[in-house]
């Protein structure tokens, strides 16, 4: 079998809020994380401004997909993250706000925060003590350090621990 090449992720912290945050109003929104579902797929596409393929992350058996949507309004994703709860942590395979997420014209603040904040506590409810790693772009080992917690494993490796993971959950959760 092919082994996967793992994709050191990019997403950048814009805001740790306590659920998502419109830009414009400063309201903000409390927010439900779901499994996604495969009739979910066919609205996220590359077509449509999606920077992965997550209908292949989807296929893999051993990843969950989950969505994040605001409270009440199920039907519009917010971000997607790609997880794999390993023996003792869970591996963050892909993280990605939607396309109206991302940039200078985005509607809310605060998704990426929130996925991460989750598989947080999925790693808590799974086992791991809320650890939770990753692989990182270089240019973004300080801002996951700074924003997150997190710690710079060497490579391109990034672990939050269970202090930095209940500091994420209680922001969110």
């Amino acid at each position: 079998m092919k082994k996967r090449k793992e994709i050191e992720l990019d997403f950048e912290i814009d805001k740790l809020t306590n659920s998502i945050e419109n830009v414009k109003s400063r309201d903000s929104f409390p927010t439900e994380i779901s499994m996604l579902t495969k009739a979910e797929l066919k609205n996220i596409t590359k077509k449509i401004d999606w920077q992965f393929n997550w209908s292949n992350e989807f296929k893999i058996p051993e990843r969950e997909v989950y969505k994040l949507t605001i409270s009440n309004n199920p039907n519009i994703i917010q971000g997607l993250v790609s997880l794999e709860v390993k023996s003792d942590h869970v591996y963050v395979h892909l993280i990605e706000s939607a396309p109206f997420n991302i940039g200078k014209g985005k509607t809310y603040l605060g998704v990426p925060g929130n996925l991460v904040a989750f598989a947080c506590k999925l790693s808590f409810q799974r086992g791991g003590e809320g650890y939770v790693s990753f692989l990182s772009k270089t240019k973004l080992i300080a801002h996951y350090e700074q924003t997150l917690g997190a710690i710079h494993f060497g490579g391109h490796k990034m672990v939050i621990t269970t202090e930095s993971a209940l500091i994420l959950m209680n922001k969110y959760f």
